[in-house]
C-alpha cells in the first residue's frame, strides 16, 4: 500500500494500491493541514502531523481507532515524522530541533538536537527493515521486474502486478511492452 496525505480542497490521509488503484479515504473529517506522515509497519498504524491543528494523531490503516497523541503550541511547525519503538521522530522547523515524542503518553516530548536546516527525518534500524517474499514484480530470467518491458507496480497484493509505461511510451496490447 501508499500512504499520503494532501491539503488541496479537502484535506485528507488516503491510500492506495502500488499502481494507484483501490485509492481510499482514511481521514477526511477534523483536519486541514497534514503535511508529514509515518507508518508502524507492525501494528499498522499511520501517524500524520497537521501543521494548521498544531497536532500528531494516529489511526489503523482503516481509518478507525483516531485519537490525538500531542496537541499544542510545543509541536508547531513539525516537519518530517519517523516512528520507531515507543516514540515518533519529528523536525521542528521553527527552533531547527529534533523532537522525540513518546506515542503513548503525549506529555513525554524532549528535544534531542540542533540542526542547521532540516525538513525530513527517517529511521533506519535492521529490526524494522520487513523480509521481502516472493512477489509479482520479481525480475524475470530476461531480466524485466515482472514481466513488464518498463516499470513494474504491485497491485492489491504481492502476487499481483500493473505494468506501466515511461513518459512518452504507451502500453501494448499485452499489457507488459511499451511502444
Amino acid at each position: 500500500k501508499l500512504f499520503f496525505t494532501d491539503y488541496g480542497n479537502a484535506a485528507k490521509v488516503e491510500r492506495c494500491d502500488m499502481d494507484g488503484m483501490n485509492r481510499t479515504w482514511i481521514v477526511h473529517s477534523k483536519i486541514e493541514q497534514p503535511t508529514a506522515l509515518a507508518l508502524d509497519l507492525i501494528n499498522k498504524y499511520v501517524y500524520w502531523v497537521d501543521v494548521y491543528l498544531d497536532s500528531v494523531e494516529v489511526v489503523d490503516y482503516q481509518g478507525r481507532k483516531r485519537h490525538t497523541i500531542i496537541q499544542g503550541r510545543q509541536i508547531r511547525d513539525l516537519h518530517g515524522l519517523a516512528v520507531f519503538e515507543n516514540y515518533l521522530y519529528a523536525v521542528n522547523s521553527d527552533n531547527l530541533s529534533i523532537l522525540q515524542i513518546n506515542r503513548y503518553n503525549g506529555t513525554d516530548v524532549q528535544a534531542l538536537a540542533k540542526l542547521d536546516n532540516a525538513k525530513e527525518i527517517r529511521v533506519y534500524q535492521k529490526r524494522i527493515q520487513t523480509a521481502v517474499r516472493s512477489h509479482a514484480c520479481e525480475v524475470d530470467p530476461y531480466g524485466m521486474p515482472g514481466g513488464c518491458s518498463h516499470i513494474c507496480l504491485l497491485s492489491s497484493n504481492y502476487k499481483a502486478r500493473t505494468c506501466r509505461c515511461r513518459t512518452g511510451f504507451i502500453l501494448g496490447s499485452d499489457g507488459k511492452s511499451c511502444k
